[in-house]
């Protein structure tokens, strides 16, 4: 090889130099504290879940990972507040299904979760448990059919607030099962309960983390899991649609975004700090204690399961007319 040409392919390896490591355009992202962003106040489920991978996350990024909490509109504020955010990796959102599908479809939003959040990784999956007050005679989701079915309109279901997880998940309930009951909406999953133990209402699709310490006191009774498999954290409760509507799946998970626009270098490196806090034992235990249980995706694979909720959801919403102005 000669000099010159020994020279020229010197100087276009250095040329390519930034191309192959993009973590070097991030100035070593990240440079100061991250912001994980809730929509809802403290000692919920999503807040926990911020609170419990938080720490780690940080460890792993070596930065801080700060929890704040942007209570308001349905979580919708917090959305705004990430996506109007520098693209730059230090402010993220953890979101509920709920707000990054249903909320676009019920109202009308100052920004498009589609549109302006970029995906990271599925933080948690929440265990939903279909619950029954006790002194009702129905000890499985066949019963609870067949009594739907002989008194139309007349079975009550509790739910934590309209377009809420437990609210669709009736609607499909509904829709799947030839039944016709009646939504109950209260301002919190703590009031669907109180109401469960009253026996006020007949039934709720409740997340586990509102209802799990009654289930295990034997307050309430579990009937089903409203997921297509069960919960290692509960195994003896079977599904819904192994008890009498097939095919019955309604999941509910969290994930972190964040704004669109934000570099593949970021994205992968929260990426994998996530992966790192939700294998950690300490987290796993903190998470299942609240009926959580940690999951791990990349960025299309989120954006999969999006879509996929997105268009199932979609008839739904529109048939039920659910408006929220």
């Amino acid at each position: 090889m000669t000099q010159h040409t020994f020279r020229r392919r010197a100087l276009l390896a250095a040329a390519t130099l930034p191309l192959a490591a993009p973590a070097l355009a991030q100035e070593g992202f990240p440079t100061r504290p991250l912001r994980l962003v809730v929509g809802f106040t403290p000692g919920g489920a999503t807040d926990i879940s911020a609170r419990a991978i938080a720490p780690k996350m940080g460890e792993v990024l070596g930065q801080p990972v700060i929890v704040e909490n942007r209570p308001g509109a349905g979580s919708n504020i917090a959305t705004e507040v990430v996506a109007r955010s520098p693209a730059d990796g230090h402010t993220l959102l953890l979101a509920t299904l709920g707000a990054l599908v249903v909320s676009p479809m019920v109202m009308r939003l100052p920004v498009d979760p589609l549109r302006d959040l970029a995906p990271i990784s599925i933080a948690v999956d929440l265990f939903n448990i279909l619950v029954i007050p006790q002194d009702r005679p129905w000890r499985s989701t066949a019963d609870l059919v067949a009594a739907a079915k002989a008194a139309p309109g007349r079975l009550s279901y509790g739910t934590s607030g309209i377009a809420g997880g437990p609210h669709l998940a009736g609607l499909l309930f509904d829709r799947m099962a030839g039944v016709e009951t009646t939504a109950v909406h209260y301002r919190g999953g703590g009031l669907v309960v109180t109401d469960l133990l009253a026996g006020r209402v007949d039934f709720s699709f409740a997340t586990a983390a509102s209802v799990l310490t009654q289930v295990r006191e034997g307050k309430v009774r579990a009937l089903a899991i409203p997921h297509l498999t069960r919960s290692r954290l509960m195994p003896d409760i079977p599904t819904v649609a192994e008890t009498g509507v097939p095919g019955f799946d309604v999941p509910s998970w969290y994930a972190v975004l964040a704004p669109r626009g934000t570099p593949d270098a970021a994205v992968a490196r929260i990426n994998a700090a996530m992966r790192v806090a939700l294998a950690d034992p300490e987290v796993t235990a903190t998470l299942n204690r609240n009926g959580l249980e940690p999951r791990h995706s990349t960025p299309a694979q989120l954006a999969a399961a999006w879509e996929e909720e997105r268009v199932k959801w979609t008839p739904i919403i529109r048939e039920s007319g659910i408006r929220i102005e």
